[in-house]
Order: structure tokens, then sequence, then C-alpha cells
């Protein structure tokens, strides 16, 4: 029997229609929202064929709780199985480029995996990939601040980080590590083959284990008075320097 959960928050619920429609069993919304943006929701559903569902606000509630901002959406949905499910499904896979892992060791936040899944997916990294016992795992708050983002990005949760990480470099991949006083920066260090850039939680940073494990490390050059950034905002900026260098490589000016 085919597993069902929860989304909720306009984003996500928009974003599993436009990519997977047919997976979304119903949609309940508040009978009280009559704005635009509810209109725009309606129509894509009724395009879709879509069952929707008009409840009161309290019902909605009683789903993720009277402090979770559902934004008046919610929707059942089929669990869409991900076409990997560990590591050597990807790099057994007949990729268009050399393998793109973001490793986060100790995100606990769901707000910030969320906002890592997007920019995951917005720089076309193949896989996140996060140990288990340090993770938060894909509840439904991460599936609304990622946008859909979930829905496209391999999560893969391991047991062993350490060991996870020396079975990529014994594949060929490159592992870089993300530390506040490692001896190289991102902007002088050659990211352009296969690579899984290891970034840990803000404040705490990766695990010493997980530190020696890598490859090389590496740091975010800073300018202004900050001392650390959110583990997004470093992902973002990690990522987008290696897409950059991939693309430079591919196209060169």
């Amino acid at each position: 029997m085919a597993e069902t959960r929860i989304l909720f928050g306009f984003h996500a619920v928009l974003s599993r229609m436009r990519q997977h429609g047919t997976s979304i069993q119903e949609i309940l919304i508040d009978q009280d929202r009559v704005d635009a943006r509810m209109r725009d929701l309606l129509e894509m559903a009724k395009a879709q064929n879509v069952r929707v569902i008009q409840v009161e606000r309290h019902r909605l509630d009683g789903f993720i709780g009277a402090n979770g901002r559902h934004q008046g959406v919610i929707a059942r949905v089929v669990e869409t199985p991900m076409p990997y499910k560990d590591i050597h499904d990807i790099l057994e896979s007949d990729l268009d480029e050399p393998p793109f892992f973001l490793v986060l060791d100790g995100v606990q936040d769901p707000h910030n995996l969320g906002a890592c899944l997007r920019v995951a997916d917005a720089m076309g990294v193949h896989a996140i990939i996060a140990p288990k016992d340090r993770s938060v795992g894909l509840n439904g708050t991460v599936r609304k601040v990622a946008s859909g983002a979930a829905e496209t990005v391999p999560f893969i949760a391991v047991t062993n980080l350490a060991r996870t990480l020396r079975e990529l470099k014994e594949a060929g991949v490159y592992v870089v590590g993300t530390t506040m006083d490692a001896p190289s920066n991102l902007h002088n260090t050659k990211l352009e083959g296969p690579i899984a850039i290891v970034m840990g939680a803000e404040g705490d940073g990766i695990r010493r284990l997980t530190e020696e494990t890598c490859d090389a490390l590496i740091t975010i050059p800073m300018f202004g008075s900050v001392q650390s950034l959110n583990v997004s905002v470093a992902s973002g900026m990690a990522l987008y320097e290696i897409r950059r260098q991939r693309t430079l490589a591919v196209n060169p000016q």
C-alpha cells in the first residue's frame, strides 16, 4: 500500500502540483481565505483535477498544531520514491557531469535544512548526505521551507558519516570540508571534478572525525564584522562557487 503524508504551505503544495500533480490525493483549504494566492491555487487544482475541500481553520490546525504556519493550505500526497536510495545508486548512475554532493554534519534546524535543499536544487547538487543521528530529517517544516526541493534533491541519511566519506573518496570524489581557520579559501581552491562539500552547523562546525576524513579543508573568506554564517547561506556560497568553476571549465571565457 502506498504511503501518504502531509504537505502544508503554498510553496510546498504548488510545487508538488507542478512536479507530481497526480500524487496529490486531496487539498484542504481554509474556507475563509479568498485572496489572489488562494484563487491561483484553486485554478491549478481545477486544471489538474485535484480534489479540494474547504474546511474550518481549526481542522487544518489539527494536522500540524495551532502554531504551525500552514497558510490555510494542506495536501495529502502519496509518497514519491526517490530514484536514488544511497550514494552508490548515484555514483553508478548515468550522470551528465561529475558527482556533486552537499554533506551536512550536525544540521538539526528544519528551516536550515529546508533552505539547504533549495540552494542544492538551484545549483544542481545530485544529493544531500547527512548522518542519521545528527540531522533533523525530512519533516513537514523542512518540506515547506524547501518549496518543492525536498522532492527533487535526494536526501540520504547515513549511519556512519565518516565511513560514507571514505567510500566517496574511494570512488574518486574529492571531499572538501569547511572550517573557520582552514589554510585555503573557497576562491583559491580548484573545485571542478567529482566533489562533496562538507558543511557544519553554525557555531559547532563539522565534527573532528569528519574533519579528519576530508581530503582538504577550506574557509569562506569574510570581509565584514560577522564571525560566522548561517549554514544555508554558507552552503549557497560554496555551491555557487563550485558551479561557477564547473561552468568555466566546460565553457572557458
